[in-house]
């Protein structure tokens, strides 16, 4: 057993913040799950509190779970934490680097720019343009720049009738000024997910479409199950990863018609798909991965 204060940023009672609270109170004896909406920074001294914890003090926090739901707050949320490790206190994976994946475009344009194959994506503010994307695309899928799990995306079908095709969008635009929209693309039946562990491959999981949506996710009743990919598409994978340069993270990819192309690279990485999928304690093997790095350095 090591003797390192190793904090958790989470939600106590989720399976993945305990889980991974599980494996680092096994290794160092210290439990501590923070709620990042408890927190308040003082920078009168530069110092971060969490229920009588002085965060700085701290040798490490593993940011598993920033807020409930992405938004732009969760930016806020990332940036005090930026505080804590410019003090010393090292963060798995680094704040600076979690905020270029948070936000859904900045992924995005991340992955183009350096030729990586995705659908036909368009981002746009205005509402007559994402009307002819429609038409464009057939099937058009329309994400908020910030969510995880599907939340809030719709599916807007060319084939519904003008008036429905430009309400879908104004009600979409409520609550989003820019407007993502990704070309449907016809799965079969499943995507997958590649999990990496500071830049290393350990294995994918499939998400099982069982319901007949247009998504694989968990909450729209997807199951996991093991997969052997191609070289082809663990190569895709380890070079979209490779430019965000996570401590842990998994590349969502779909085979398509067209080929494979890759839907994100995951801002914190889930261990459920890489547990029930893979059979791969995701937990443990991060938290090696944490205290190794204290150790030498």
């Amino acid at each position: 057993m090591v003797s390192y204060k190793i904090g958790v940023i989470g939600k106590s009672g989720k399976w993945s913040t305990e889980t991974l609270a599980d494996a680092i109170e096994k290794r160092t004896g210290f439990r501590l799950i923070i709620d990042m909406s408890e927190v308040y920074l003082d920078l009168r001294t530069n110092k971060i509190f969490y229920n009588g914890h002085n965060l700085c003090d701290l040798d490490a926090m593993v940011i598993k779970k920033i807020s409930s739901r992405y938004n732009p707050n969760t930016l806020d949320r990332l940036e005090i934490l930026r505080i804590a490790e410019h003090s010393g206190v090292k963060v798995f994976s680094s704040p600076e680097k979690i905020i270029r994946l948070l936000d859904r475009l900045s992924c995005t344009i991340t992955l183009r720019n350096h030729q990586i194959p995705m659908p036909d994506t368009l981002i746009t503010e205005d509402t007559e343009t994402a009307f002819n994307t429609v038409k464009e695309f057939g099937v058009a899928i329309f994400k908020p720049l910030f969510s995880t799990k599907a939340r809030g995306m719709i599916q807007v079908d060319s084939q519904s009738g003008e008036s429905e095709i430009h309400d879908q969008i104004k009600n979409f635009k409520i609550n989003h000024q820019m407007m993502y929209i990704q070309k449907y693309m016809p799965l079969p039946g499943k995507d997958m997910g590649l999990v990496f562990l500071n830049g290393q491959y350990l294995g994918t999981y499939a998400r099982i479409n069982q319901t007949g949506s247009w998504n694989t996710t968990i909450n729209s009743g997807g199951r996991y199950e093991l997969y052997k990919p191609s070289e082809e598409i663990i190569a895709l994978a380890s070079k979209a990863q490779s430019l965000f340069n996570m401590d842990y993270t998994t590349v969502d990819i779909a085979e398509t018609e067209q080929g494979p192309v890759v839907f994100e690279v995951s801002a914190f990485g889930g261990f459920r798909g890489a547990l029930e999928g893979v059979g791969i304690d995701a937990a443990s093997l991060y938290t090696d991965h944490v205290i190794n790095t204290l150790e030498f350095n």
